[in-house]
């Protein structure tokens, strides 16, 4: 009994075709040339393909990532002018007043020894608000070794003084010193705030 039944049957259902006779073997490379050029271009351009979907989609990913990067470095720093507009407001109402109001003789005889650095031979003159007056003299009479008249004038405010050293002039303004520190710091906050509303 055989058992060719059992085992399975390869060369039945393939035919080799045969070589078409009416071919060259010139003409056979040249399809196969042609077959090859065709299978190279269409691997290029999905190759190409490729590479544009891979490069537009980390370029929108990085897009979305800035995008985030940003919104968080607005929220942040919104964050932090709103975590420090109570220290500012603190500063500019109470600390740097207080601090003016303690050093404003300094500042004046500083700044006139300044103006009087060239012009040693000159009349030196300050006019301060009468409050102010005694703290000036005794500052100036520490400080200074020439000759200087303080004068007291009733619509000066406390923190305001003119210096002349001869010709020149200079004023010094607390009060207006503080309102521009101030104005400025209220102008940053508002900026900041309307920046990270609307971005």
């Amino acid at each position: 009994m055989s058992i060719t039944h059992l085992l399975e049957d390869f060369g039945g259902g393939s035919a080799v075709e045969a070589p078409d006779p009416g071919l060259s073997e010139e003409a056979v490379e040249e399809q196969r040339l042609v077959s090859f050029e065709k299978g190279y271009s269409a691997g290029w351009e999905d190759a190409i393909s490729a590479k544009d979907q891979e490069s537009t989609r980390i370029s929108a990913t990085l897009a979305s990532s800035l995008e985030d990067l940003n919104f968080t470095y607005h929220e942040a720093q919104a964050q932090l002018i709103e975590s420090l507009d109570p220290m500012f407001k603190v500063l500019t109402s109470s600390v740097l007043p207080d601090a003016m109001s303690a050093t404003f003789g300094h500042h004046i005889v500083d700044q006139l020894t300044d103006m009087a650095r060239f012009q040693t031979d000159q009349a030196m003159q300050i006019v301060v608000s009468p409050s102010e007056s005694h703290a000036v003299r005794a500052l100036v009479a520490e400080n200074i070794s020439v000759p200087v008249k303080v004068q007291e004038d009733d619509t000066l405010a406390e923190g305001q003084a003119y210096l002349r050293v001869g010709a020149s002039e200079r004023e010094l303004n607390s009060s207006a010193l503080l309102e521009s520190i101030h104005g400025s710091i209220d102008a940053f906050t508002y900026h900041v705030r309307e920046d990270s509303q609307y971005g």
